[in-house]
């Protein structure tokens, strides 16, 4: 009977569902309305993680240019040192497979710089078969003779359109793509001799990798004798350690689609009410003809699921084309932060999947309360009152106050958030709590506004819009939430942009830095004493090292510099309490610690990472065992944007104690505009001579020599783009909430149409009418904006504060461009315009009668 019964149920329900489908026929608007908000949601929480999986997936898998991937790296202790090519050949006559590799960065005509990187090819290669023609066909004679060929991915060459020609250094090189299974990623890859010409780098190298198993080459290399005792030797990590590096990265970025996901869920919730409340009569209709209750919600639920089903798999194919799209500004980001070479993604039926469950899951629970409320409803319940204001009005209150629990929530567990992951937490609590609030502060804020008005026209529109609260409410939160999340961004980078130019003010103070490479810095000091002689010298040294606090051991760069750059280059955090005689405040007392050898200055990141503070002791290591380890108290703590690996500073008295090499890494010149030698005649007469003097008489390469500008205008660029992708993702998520409003106003408008047509049966003309409306959304989308200002500066604060702070330890001074909030609020007033102005047009366009007649209907 149990079953007989069951069975009955799922006939009725298939029965109501077509005739719950057959609506759609008539009205497609609310389907689409439903459909819209679905795959706007699925795209960008999609795309957004097949971005992530996909450069995650590349860190653990890319190997060397067209080669397999390597299980150790021979690499210089210094940072930027080079490896002298005549290991390379040893260790082949040692029987030991390695690979020499040279990397660095060449510019082509237009001044847009490029990562190449050589190596031998025939070690890389192997037993390397050729095949096909075209993109998969390698000329090994060409490469190997020393022609001017230049070999990128597939994938690159089509997302850059490349040219048959590239002219990098100088040269003008052929461009070949290759095929993407060949590893190159979003390297430029070149045969190394000719790589070692163009970056003026002949006979040395940036690497040596090491193929075979680990433990075994480590005996080998014993073994050989050769003089690998100043040299680093290194595992592959299959990019544990990138993935950890990059960890803080990719969350932001999921958090960002996650809130594109909930805007996009906000538009299907709304278009699925709004059908509801049209189908009521309809529905009840079905309640009394016989149609079972459970048979009833067992068809919504169906009808629910197709819908889910649809719009996912919609949102999976554009949400791919959306990956290809981000990939190579995120691959370009990566880059320039991180290193990281990106391999091109392939897409997984799991994001299918995932993302349609993660729908579904968020679409049940928001609608199976109507849908419950719907099935249970009175069969005598008259189907034009089911909206009371009462009923708003109690659920509005209701909203405000959970949302005023979890603002206070957030402001009880601020001061204990202590993790980046805890402080995306904390922006979550704050991301609920700020659109529950919307809907009430609205009822409240026209309330008052219908006081200030004299009776007439004015007060009826502003009564009125009070009563359009309710409709609007979904496509007004997720409105708000887009805004909040704009201004917040747009916050933290105009913020960051201010404390960078401001940090780069002080650590910049000479006129040109130049990198001569090892073994050279001795014939550019020379050479600036004959061509440019009287310029104040600067120096820097720099080696990787370990440091040890708080129990856990890091990789840092150990970093020395000469007693002036240090006292004029330093920005200070949080200077340590000492005491020094004839330093007149605290920043110099520090300074002068350290100056001294008596301590350590570390950077903010390092700080952070390791829970240090001025006082607190640090010990240096050169290995990561750590067992002569030398340990110094931290005077100080300074600021540091450039680096993403911790930094450790400290006096040349320490850097000689630890028997670090002598040889300065690079050299910084100033003074070229008050020198006594230029007022006479003498020598260089400018810092442009002077550069084109070192890359054209010295034979440096221009990556090799920097003016302050020059690194200045880089800083900047790598900043642009570095924030490039959670803007586009601020701005789809603005885009996604505009197409929202627009369909939550067309439906609004469609349901108003009796009573509008009965306005204009009492006097009132087209043109007054449709300014009257217009007029009532720009103030509804008005407040909203308003009340986004504060909402926005809060989200703000904890994402400067807290998340980027604890993610990746750069402390930024907050600043309120109340320009760019203009702006935002410019665009949302010009999107609802267009949101309001086009259903408003199509319902003047129909009859009066016609109109009126929706009354009844």
């Amino acid at each position: 009977m149990n079953d007989t019964g069951a069975l009955t149920t799922i006939k009725l329900a298939w029965q109501a569902l077509k005739v719950t489908l057959s609506h759609y026929r008539k009205a497609p608007l609310q389907a689409g309305a439903i459909l819209l908000g679905i795959v706007l949601a699925v795209t960008l929480l999609i795309g957004v993680k097949a971005t992530n999986d996909n450069a995650i997936n590349s860190y653990r898998e890319a190997g060397e240019a067209l080669g397999q991937q390597a299980s150790l790296f021979i690499t210089p202790k210094a940072r930027g040192a080079s490896l002298d090519e005549a290991l390379y050949f040893q260790l082949r006559q040692s029987g030991i497979q390695a690979l020499p590799v040279i990397s660095g960065v060449l510019d082509d005509a237009q001044g847009r710089q490029w990562q190449v990187e050589g190596s031998d090819i025939i070690a890389a290669l192997g037993t390397f078969e050729q095949r096909g023609n075209g993109r998969n066909h390698l000329p090994l004679n060409r490469l190997l003779a020393g022609e001017p060929i230049i070999v990128m991915s597939d994938s690159l060459h089509q997302g850059l359109k490349a040219p048959p020609t590239l002219s990098l250094g100088g040269r003008t090189l052929e461009v070949l793509a290759l095929a993407d299974s060949r590893q190159l990623g979003n390297r430029l890859y070149l045969d190394i001799s000719l790589a070692q010409q163009l970056l003026k780098r002949e006979g040395t190298l940036s690497y040596i990798a090491l193929f075979g198993e680990p433990q075994r080459l480590k005996e080998r290399l014993k073994q050989s004798g050769l003089p690998l005792d100043k040299l680093n030797i290194s595992e592959q990590d299959k990019g544990a350690a990138l993935t950890a590096l990059t960890r803080s990265f990719h969350l932001n970025l999921n958090a960002m689609g996650m809130l594109a996901f909930v805007v996009g869920l906000f538009i299907a919730y709304n278009g699925v009410r709004y059908s509801l409340m049209k189908r009521r009569r309809l529905l009840l209709l079905l309640l009394k003809q016989g149609l079972g209750r459970r048979a009833l919600m067992l068809a919504l639920l169906l009808e629910l699921l197709l819908q889910v089903f649809i719009g996912s798999a919609s949102g999976f194919i554009l949400a791919l084309q959306l990956s290809q799209w981000l990939q190579p500004m995120v691959a370009l980001t990566l880059e320039q932060l991180y290193g990281a070479t990106l391999l091109p993604g392939n897409w997984r039926w799991q994001w299918l999947a995932e993302g349609a469950g993660l729908t579904l899951i968020a679409a049940l629970l928001a609608c199976v309360p109507l849908y419950l409320e719907l099935c249970h409803q009175s069969l005598a319940q008259n189907t034009q009152s089911q909206w009371h204001a009462h009923r708003h009005r109690s659920m509005h209150k209701r909203l405000f106050l959970i949302g005023v629990a979890l603002l206070a929530l957030t402001a009880l567990l601020y001061p204990l958030s202590q993790t980046h992951q805890h402080s995306l937490g904390l922006m979550g609590l704050l991301t609920l709590a700020i659109p529950l609030l919307l809907p009430q502060l609205l009822q409240s804020l026209l309330g008052l506004l219908t006081r200030l008005f004299p009776s007439g026209l004015s007060k009826y529109a502003i009564a009125d819009t009070r009563e359009l609260v309710a409709p609007l409410a979904l496509a007004m939160m997720a409105l708000l939430l887009a805004l909040c999340a704009n201004i917040a961004m747009n916050t933290l980078v105009g913020s960051f942009d201010k404390t960078l130019r401001s940090w780069l003010d002080t650590r910049l103070h000479a006129e040109l830095y130049i990198r001569p490479g090892a073994g050279n810095m001795a014939k550019l000091e020379h050479f600036l004493e004959q061509q440019a002689p009287g310029l104040a010298h600067f120096y820097q040294w720099q080696a990787p090292f370990y440091a040890r606090g708080s129990g856990n051991t890091l990789e840092i760069n150990l970093i020395s510099r000469d007693a002036d750059s240090i006292a004029r280059t330093t920005a200070l955090k949080t200077p340590a309490q000492a005491q020094v005689q004839g330093a007149p405040n605290k920043q110099q007392q520090a300074l002068q610690t350290v100056i001294q050898g008596q301590a350590l200055a570390i950077s903010e990141p390092l700080a952070l990472t390791l829970g240090l503070a001025p006082g607190d002791k640090l010990s240096l290591c050169p290995d990561k065992d750590c067992k002569t380890p030398l340990t110094l108290p931290i005077s100080a703590i300074y600021y540091d944007y450039g680096n993403p690996k911790g930094e450790v500073l400290l006096a040349q008295s320490l850097w000689q104690e630890l028997k670090l090499p002598t040889e300065a890494v690079s050299l910084a010149v100033s003074g070229m505009a008050t020198s006594a030698e230029r007022a006479k005649g003498a020598g260089l007469t400018s810092i442009a001579a002077l550069e084109r003097a070192l890359i054209q008489e010295l034979g440096l390469s221009p990556v090799q020599v920097y003016s302050q500008q020059k690194i200045r205008d880089e800083a900047i660029r790598v900043f642009n783009k570095t924030f490039s992708i959670t803007l586009v993702l601020n701005t789809l998520t603005l885009l996604v909430a505009a197409v929202g409003l627009f369909s939550a106003v067309l439906m609004l408008t469609q349901s108003r149409q009796a009573s509008l047509a009965m306005l204009r049966s009492l006097g009132l003309t087209r043109g007054r009418l449709l300014s009257m409306l217009l007029l009532q959304m720009l103030l509804v989308v008005l407040l909203t904006c308003l009340l986004a200002l504060p909402m926005g500066a809060i989200l703000g604060y904890l994402l400067i504060h807290k998340v980027t702070l604890q993610a990746f330890g750069w402390t930024i001074a907050m600043q309120w461009d109340w320009l760019a909030y203009g702006r935002v609020v410019l665009l949302s007033l010009l999107c609802c315009i267009l949101a309001v102005i086009v259903p408003l047009y199509w319902q003047s366009r129909r009859s009066l009668v016609s109109s009126l007649q929706q009354e009844v209907l």
